[in-house]
């Protein structure tokens, strides 16, 4: 089973990681007992799960992006002014 990134479950809601951790943990039960094709299943699921909060991840990337943009606009500005 492939774990998702430690700033995707951070981002996961109590009720979904519950179902993450519970998803796992029946996915390594499988694959202990050699029933990877079941255990691909559960991969799936576990995908699906984790899809909102790597959109959520995805937007603190652009909002820290806009943050950063308008950042460096002040900075130009202010230059801008010291130089007239």
């Amino acid at each position: 089973m492939r774990h998702c990134s430690v700033q995707v479950r951070g981002l996961l809601t109590r009720e979904e990681l519950d179902r993450y951790n519970d998803l796992m943990q029946v996915g390594g039960y499988l694959e202990d007992q050699n029933q990877y094709d079941l255990a691909y299943i559960v991969q799936k699921e576990v995908d699906i799960l984790i899809l909102p909060a790597i959109e959520r991840l995805k937007e603190k990337s652009r909002d820290r992006d806009r943050a950063t943009a308008e950042f460096l606009e002040s900075l130009k500005a202010v230059d801008e002014e010291e130089q007239d």
